[in-house]
Formats: structure tokens, C-alpha cells, sequence
């Protein structure tokens, strides 16, 4: 089984999650051999997405998660993942720094979303997102149309909220509330876009079909350690 290198730290419990979803995605599993190997880079000194993309004050995140790239392949991983959709932005810095894999969760996120029947997504996610466009050419490659609201500072507010230690019950709410406003704008489909709102999925609407992209990344990472 090939072992495969998570840049992660953006953020911690974010990164914790996506081992425990691997984990849990391998339930034929029957002894520790059975399960998929990673090597993760669990580093929050990476600098803020967030201060460097939608504020322009922070420091530049690509030369840290280059250096990671470089890190996890001189410690023998096959394949390199990022549990981060902002930090897709730094895709190509990270794929130039190491001539590994890189298993994009962008596209793996188009891909189900296609396969899905989705047309309209609903864009759960940071604005960061939005403004630096990183899934405008996965969606646009496969019929897929981006949905945000017209103000989604609220949004960045409970990413924020996740990021300081807020409990589910405390951001969970506000989440749902931004969700059924996508919908009401013409979503037929919602899009967790961000691994922080990942941790909130259970306060979702029950009526509305919606992905989760940190679920995408998995089941490549699944799939590609088997292969």
C-alpha cells in the first residue's frame, strides 16, 4: 500500500479530521496493516490564507508549503494531498516544488459534483475562495456554476469562529442559516468548501443534497494508497 503525505496545520482540528475519516474509510480493515499510511506535516505555522489573500497583510503562505512539499517526499511518501481549498490557490507552487503526485482536491470535488447531477452549487466556503477563483476552472471544465451570497462575511465569521475553539452548537446554527439563503438563491446543490465548516456538516439542512469536498480528498487518497 502506498503511503501518502498530508500538508496539513490549516487548521489543526481540520487535519485531525481527515486522518479520522481515512480511518474510518477502510471498515474492512482487520488488523493495522489493513489501514492507509500517511505521513502528515501538521503545521499551523503556515501563514494565514485568510490575512494573505482577502486582507493583503499576511505573509506569503508558498515558500512554507513548498518547503513541506520537499519535506514529506525526502521521508518516502508516493503521492501528496492538502486538506485545505483556499490553499489550492498555492497548488501549482507545491506541485513545482515536488515531482510527486498531487492529488488536487479541486477536481476531485468537480468530478462527484458532476457525477452527482449537481448544475448550481451552493458555495459553503471562505471568501478567499471566491476571490482567488481556485474552483472557477474545475467547475467551469465540467458544467458546474458557482453560487455565493452577495455578502459572505458571515461566513468567514464562523470559519473564524471554528479557527478559535467555538463549539458546533455556538457556529452550527449560523451555518444552517447561510445554507437555506444559498438555496433560496437557486442552489440545487451545497458545497462544504472550507475543512473548518467541515466539522459543522451535522447542523446541514436534511432536504438539500450537499458534498463535502474534505470527503472528496479522502476517498482519492483512499484509492490512490490501494492502487
Amino acid at each position: 500500500m502506498k503511503t501518502i503525505g498530508i500538508l496539513g496545520g490549516m487548521g489543526p482540528e481540520a487535519t485531525i479530521l481527515l486522518m479520522q475519516k481515512v480511518f474510518k474509510a477502510v471498515p474492512d480493515a482487520r488488523d493495522d496493516a489493513d489501514h492507509i499510511p500517511l505521513i502528515v506535516h501538521q503545521n499551523p505555522q503556515v501563514p494565514s490564507r485568510i490575512k494573505a489573500l482577502i486582507e493583503g497583510t499576511g505573509a506569503d503562505p508558498a515558500p512554507i508549503l513548498a518547503h513541506m512539499a520537499q519535506d514529506l517526499e525526502k521521508a518516502g511518501v508516493s503521492a501528496l494531498a492538502m486538506p485545505c481549498n483556499t490553499a489550492h490557490h498555492y497548488a501549482p507552487v507545491v506541485q513545482a516544488a515536488s515531482p510527486l503526485p498531487f492529488l488536487n482536491m479541486l477536481d476531485l470535488t468537480a468530478d462527484h459534483l458532476a457525477r452527482a447531477g449537481a448544475k448550481t452549487v451552493g458555495m459553503l466556503a471562505s471568501p478567499a475562495t471566491r476571490l482567488t477563483g481556485v474552483f472557477d476552472a474545475p467547475f467551469a471544465e465540467r458544467g458546474l456554476t458557482p453560487l455565493t451570497l452577495p455578502d459572505d462575511g458571515a461566513l468567514l465569521e464562523v470559519i473564524r469562529a471554528v479557527k478559535a475553539g467555538q463549539y458546533a452548537s455556538q457556529t452550527g446554527p449560523e451555518l444552517k442559516r447561510i445554507a437555506l439563503q444559498l438555496r433560496d438563491h437557486g442552489a440545487d446543490h451545497l458545497l462544504v468548501a472550507c475543512t473548518e465548516l467541515s466539522l459543522l456538516t451535522n447542523n446541514l439542512p436534511d432536504d438539500m443534497p450537499w458534498t463535502d469536498s474534505l470527503d472528496c480528498l479522502v476517498s482519492g487518497i483512499v484509492k490512490f494508497a490501494r492502487s
